[in-house]
């Protein structure tokens, strides 16, 4: 473990000194969260690269500096209600309980049920189970018995802004969702004040699809 410790801090800090992330407060929180807990026995001797990774089921675990960038535009804040869409092994929804800690709740949808109990599974024995609900549904409608949300992250494509999200989002919230289709897709900021929704494009990243009811019907994605 000591071997991880090390590296995990070898990758926190060159994250910080590229200039990829300058919020402490998220630097801290991935010190603190083991993202080789979150991958398969095999892969965790890459953990600490700062690529994706493949995590069964097709899906993948995204770079640590995406998921820096992605944290750090949310701008989480303690008592902060968290929806995330794709909770896939669980890493990205750790990293958020630990910045809306004290007082705050993340809800992540996982469609895929294999990998939603593995990462209720991680989350109980890592200790996140107090501030991270997995729910294993259908992401792309929201989940709105616990609407509304101060955030929401999405961590598949859409073809565009779902709108139970959309409904979903609180006053003063944000959104980060990646919106287009195969190969290149624009990570959207959406801001809530009052009834008005804003729209920020942040530049161009790559997500598996979003599949369900208000994203693509299919692995495939097409504009």
């Amino acid at each position: 473990m000591i071997m991880y410790e090390a590296e995990r801090s070898r990758l926190v800090n060159g994250l910080r000194s590229r200039g990829y992330v300058t919020d402490e407060r998220v630097l801290e929180a991935m010190e603190r969260v083991p993202r080789h807990e979150f991958l398969p026995p095999d892969m965790r001797d890459q953990a600490y690269i700062d690529s994706p990774l493949p995590i069964g089921m097709g899906q993948t675990i995204s770079a640590p500096h995406m998921v820096g960038i992605m944290l750090q535009a949310l701008d989480l804040q303690p008592g902060n209600k968290v929806l995330e869409i794709g909770a896939g092994s669980g890493y990205h929804a750790a990293l958020m309980g630990e910045l809306v800690r004290p007082g705050g709740m993340v809800y992540t949808v996982e469609r895929l049920e294999p990998l939603g109990r593995r990462a209720k599974e991680t989350m109980e024995r890592l200790g996140y189970d107090d501030v991270v609900d997995v729910v294993i549904a259908d992401g792309s409608l929201g989940l709105p018995e616990h609407a509304p949300y101060d955030r929401i992250t999405v961590a598949a494509a859409a073809p565009d802004v779902p709108k139970p999200l959309e409904e979903q989002l609180a006053d003063n919230g944000r959104m980060l969702i990646p919106v287009g289709g195969q190969g290149y897709q624009d990570l959207v900021l959406v801001t809530r004040k009052g009834d008005s929704l804003e729209r920020t494009g942040l530049g161009g990243v790559v997500f598996v699809p979003l599949i369900g009811e208000h994203g693509y019907r299919d692995q495939s994605l097409r504009m």
